[in-house]
């Protein structure tokens, strides 16, 4: 293995098994997205089903106002802790804000489409619905953890990751201990 000068003027140790505090700092990062998205999946079906069980609203407003719970809270821990970035917050929830910009209205479009609901009124399906409204939840949170990883980790926080102070300890840390 030998040492190696990136763009950004740290070293790296490149070898036969490529970059392994990246791939190690990548995989923690997946785990910690997981855990986070979890948590803001706990919030988002409880609330759902608050409003749609307690509350009788439509599935689709049921699932919009969820999603926004949710999304606010994965924001903030995600930006925090899983990619440590101190990147502008108003830029950031505002590329966050162009994801589900385009995203809840194609899901939104969806539940209510496999839920029977009207969209635009919140009408009582006129048919069977032809997914169960927690069988649409889940697969579209699925969806929504997938895309999203992805969408935060190279749109909204490239090139600012491990920029806050939690994220340059560790850094320091793993060069202190020969990993970087």
């Amino acid at each position: 293995m030998k040492r190696t000068e990136s763009g950004r003027g740290q070293g790296k140790i490149s070898g036969g098994q490529g970059d392994a505090p990246s791939a190690r700092r990548s995989l923690w990062q997946a785990v910690k997205f997981t855990l986070f998205s979890a948590s803001a999946g706990l919030i988002q079906i409880g609330t759902y089903a608050l409003f749609y069980e307690a509350f009788h609203w439509a599935p689709w407003l049921s699932y919009l106002v969820s999603l926004i719970l949710s999304v606010l809270w994965n924001f903030t821990f995600n930006r925090t802790y899983t990619f440590r970035s101190e990147a502008d917050v108003k830029r950031s929830m505002l590329l966050v804000g162009l994801f589900y910009l385009v995203f809840t209205p194609l899901s939104t479009w969806w539940t209510a489409a496999l839920t029977g609901e009207n969209p635009f009124t919140g009408a009582a399906a006129s048919r069977t619905p032809l997914v169960n409204n927690y069988v649409v939840q889940a697969a579209t949170m699925l969806i929504n953890f997938v895309t999203e990883f992805l969408y935060q980790k190279f749109v909204v926080y490239r090139g600012t990751e491990d920029t806050n102070a939690r994220g340059r300890a560790a850094r320091e840390k793993e060069k202190h201990e020969g990993l970087y």
